[in-house]
């Protein structure tokens, strides 16, 4: 029998709070890059429902990492990117 892992609470917090932030900021990047940006009517509805399955993804990936640091390594870094991404098309996509 397999023994349990004990990063698996650093991994599952890594994945449920970053993994949140995470479809945050996909979401709205999808909403300020999809056609029409954020004019096109009823893209908020859309974009809410992304949020859920990106989050779950996120969640249910971040047990393929080989420790619980570097969870929370990646998934910081790539919610960096993100953020910075729907930071320049604020400023840029006015």
């Amino acid at each position: 029998m397999s023994q349990i892992r004990r990063d698996w609470v650093s991994k599952t917090s890594a994945g449920a709070i970053l993994g949140f932030s995470l479809a945050i900021a996909l979401a709205g990047l999808f909403a300020w890059l999809s056609p029409g940006g954020l004019a096109t009517p009823n893209k908020f509805q859309l974009v809410m429902w992304l949020i859920a399955p990106i989050w779950l993804t996120t969640l249910s990936l971040c047990f393929f990492f080989s420790s619980g640091r570097r969870a929370w390594l990646w998934l910081g870094g790539v919610n960096l990117l993100a953020y910075a991404g729907l930071f320049a098309c604020r400023l840029l996509l006015r």
